[in-house]
């Protein structure tokens, strides 16, 4: 079997594409799958696509995506069994590649872990929101239609799906569970408790949501905490003292282990609800005690007081975090529990068969 993978980013650059099938790549090697992967920003023109401004340097890398994914397309029709297309071939709003993919020889399959069908009207994506008239979330559903499998995050992103095609499995978002490794017992009991979000630039506004319960955290409990967030290197709130980190690859899991509870809050939203639930399954592979706002998959992750925390309100938010923070070994029994959670639904080893399978059956 021959599989070629295409999308946005190189590797390790993307967590929609490292979490739904770059973690799986070695396993599909020994298992005697070879693949490719094929990717329009380099390092360079990734840097220079997400700026402001530089209209020349981003035509230059639209005409040279066109080249690349014509290339892929004389592939498609000539050796390569499957094209794997996660989220979209291109970044403008055309179907135009999907539609040659579908046509080919090879088997075409749409991954996708968001509700990329919606607008996402963050103020975090200002930066080209100019260019904004160039994409077309609704080719979502055209993608859909044409693609022999689908592959969705969750329940909420299959129904929809299955609007437009039959053939739709769901495959959770996963950890790997071998590379997130859960604290050591002594990180529980700790001086200082460190409440952390990660996440990104276009995902900032979510943890400011949260931003009014930290306030009366900090107010009750003062010395006794901090608070963390990674991603956006440039975030800052004098108030809880938070100055950004940024992400970095190498160091990822290090600096998630700082924290002694993690916290995903989300608005209550259709964009919110294609969420798959990536930064609470990281805290809780890492054995950090997590709360989140019952939202999408969430509620189906969490199981409220055994393995997590589902925060209803600013008051109830309040509540669970002050239960958190005054007992260790709660803290201690719902990380244990948090990571079991994972491992048995939610890790690479859990879902590397079933992923495998999923691409045999549609060759055969």
């Amino acid at each position: 079997m021959k599989v070629l993978f295409v999308d946005m980013h190189r590797e390790g650059r993307s967590p929609s594409q490292r979490f739904r099938y770059e973690q799986y790549l070695n396993y599909l090697k020994e298992e005697g799958v070879a693949w490719e992967h094929s990717y329009l920003l380099s390092k360079n023109g990734d840097a220079n696509f997400y700026k402001p401004g530089n209209y020349f340097q981003k035509f230059k890398i639209l005409f040279q995506s066109i080249g690349k994914r014509y290339r892929d397309i004389q592939k498609a029709g000539a050796y390569i069994d499957i094209v794997f297309v996660q989220r979209e071939a291109f970044m403008l709003g055309v179907t135009y590649f999907e539609k040659q993919f579908s046509k080919s020889k090879a088997k075409m399959i749409f991954d996708f872990d968001d509700a990329i069908w919606l607008l996402n009207e963050s103020r975090s994506s200002a930066p080209n929101r100019s260019l904004s008239w160039l994409k077309n979330p609704e080719k979502t559903k055209f993608i859909i239609g044409m693609s022999d499998l689908v592959i969705a995050g969750n329940e909420y992103l299959a129904k929809y799906a299955k609007q437009f095609n039959e053939n739709v499995v769901i495959i959770p978002t996963t950890i790997d569970s071998d590379l997130y490794l859960p604290k050591n017992v002594e990180d529980y009991d700790t001086r200082t408790i460190c409440i952390g979000w990660s996440g990104s630039k276009t995902t900032i506004d979510h943890f400011e949501e949260a931003i009014p319960t930290l306030i009366r955290i900090k107010k009750k409990y003062g010395s006794r905490i901090m608070f963390k967030v990674i991603g956006d290197e440039g975030y800052m709130n004098a108030e809880l003292g938070i100055k950004g980190q940024a992400w970095k690859k190498e160091t990822e899991t290090q600096d998630l282990s700082q924290i002694d509870i993690g916290i995903m809050p989300l608005p209550d939203d259709e964009w919110a609800k294609g969420k798959c639930g990536l930064k609470g399954l990281q805290y809780m592979a890492l054995g950090i005690p997590t709360i989140m706002s019952p939202v999408g998959v969430n509620s189906d992750i969490i199981h409220n007081g055994r393995n997590g925390f589902l925060s209803k309100s600013s008051n109830d938010f309040v509540d669970k975090l002050s239960l958190l923070i005054e007992s260790v070994d709660l803290r201690r029994e719902v990380g244990v529990n948090g990571r079991k959670t994972v491992e048995q639904f939610y890790s690479v080893n859990s879902q590397k068969k079933v992923y495998l399978s999923v691409l045999r059956g549609l060759i055969e």
